[in-house]
């Protein structure tokens, strides 16, 4: 191990709750909403995914960087979470295909470790209280001073955070001799996501999340694809404009997880905070439209209003979760326009969404035919 995983350090939730443990990472603090994911492989993708953007992450698998870090494995830039909890981190690793161990890699991205925690209990205590905010802290130590630090931290409820993990400037990717083009609205996506169309032939041009809906307009694409991201999507009244612009057109339209939320917030469909959110590679999802059951990767902690999608003459559902009968996708109706809560994209994780990306393509050319 190295040095740093022999210093203290203290995990503290807003309710008072407190946990000691080691540090590793960088000696600092992280603050941010807790929460966990029960996902047994693929820790450097989820560290990675924008949609963590400022939460404090609880792994539930016991062993984190037995594996190392490799630099093709991630989902976007740098490493997108606040801080880690975990039961034990392993710095040493014997993946051959590995470049770094998980200490210089967290060092490199400044973030912030506890381990030698329990972190059944810490899990079982967010499960029951709900997500609440947190701080790491492996110098400070004094429990007065960190909880004055600890009532700073902002609440996620109307927080705003996609345009802070969103590209600054748009780019463009995939074959330019593509027979479908999509435009991206970037609300924090994952790489994969963007590799699961152009791998299916398209070519994409990525918007920030604020572009206006006459400029993403102007690229004259296909279809339009919502990605997902961190925060409230109740906050993002410009992303909710410009989907009621583009919607408009009658162009196809996916959205997933975030992108899923904000075309329910386009349709008059509220959205809420959830008890603490579903985060794992391994939950039940039922299409109904279909049948069929699917195991699928999710990471959220908003959900979109069951009461009135079921009142709603714009919107059906075509996926509820089995675990707890939420909303895991819609159709908006008269309208090639449809999304879903999860990850059909899966990297690492199952395979049993990637129809999604399929249908797409398969509705833009279509559309592209007729009109």
């Amino acid at each position: 191990m190295q040095e740093s995983s022999l210093t203290n350090a203290i995990l503290l939730l807003e309710d008072g709750t407190y946990y000691k443990g080691q540090a590793a990472g960088i000696k600092g603090i992280g603050t941010g909403e807790i929460c966990f994911n029960t996902g047994m492989t693929g820790y450097q993708e989820i560290f990675t995914d924008p949609s963590y953007s400022g939460q404090i992450l609880v792994t539930t698998n016991a062993h984190i960087g037995n594996y190392g870090t490799k630099s093709e494995e991630v989902e976007s830039d740098k490493v997108q979470i606040a801080g880690l909890v975990c039961k034990n981190f392993t710095n040493d690793y014997s993946r051959p295909m590995a470049d770094v161990a998980l200490q210089s890699y967290f060092e490199k991205n400044n973030i912030v470790c506890i381990h030698q925690v329990d972190t059944r209990a810490i899990v079982k205590h967010i499960r029951n209280k709900g997500a609440m905010n947190c701080l790491i802290s492996t110098d400070e130590l004094d429990l007065d001073k960190l909880k004055q630090k600890c009532k700073d931290i902002p609440s996620m409820e109307g927080l705003e955070l996609a345009s802070k993990v969103s590209t600054k400037s748009s780019y463009e990717m995939g074959n330019e001799d593509a027979d479908v083009k999509i435009a991206v609205m970037d609300f924090g996506t994952k790489k994969n996501i963007l590799r699961s169309f152009s791998e299916r032939g398209a070519q994409l041009k990525i918007f920030p999340a604020k572009t206006p809906a006459a400029e993403v307009r102007a690229y004259n694409a296909d279809g339009y694809f919502l990605s997902n991201g961190p925060g409230d999507p109740a906050s993002m009244d410009y992303a909710i404009s410009t989907i009621k612009d583009l919607m408009q057109d009658e162009k196809p339209l996916f959205g997933i997880c975030l992108g899923h939320q904000l075309l329910a917030l386009a349709h008059d469909i509220p959205t809420y905070k959830m008890h603490n959110g579903h985060r794992g590679i391994n939950h039940p999802v039922k299409n109904i439209v279909t049948g069929y059951c699917e195991v699928t990767s999710q990471n959220h902690g908003f959900g979109v209003s069951p009461e009135a999608i079921r009142n709603s003459d714009k919107v059906e559902i075509t996926h509820i979760n089995l675990n707890d009968e939420t909303i895991e996708g819609i159709k908006i109706k008269g309208k090639p326009a449809f999304s879903v809560q999860y990850h059909p994209e899966a990297s690492p994780g199952p395979h049993d969404s990637r129809y999604l990306f399929d249908d797409f393509i398969k509705l833009l050319r279509e559309h592209k035919k007729t009109s």
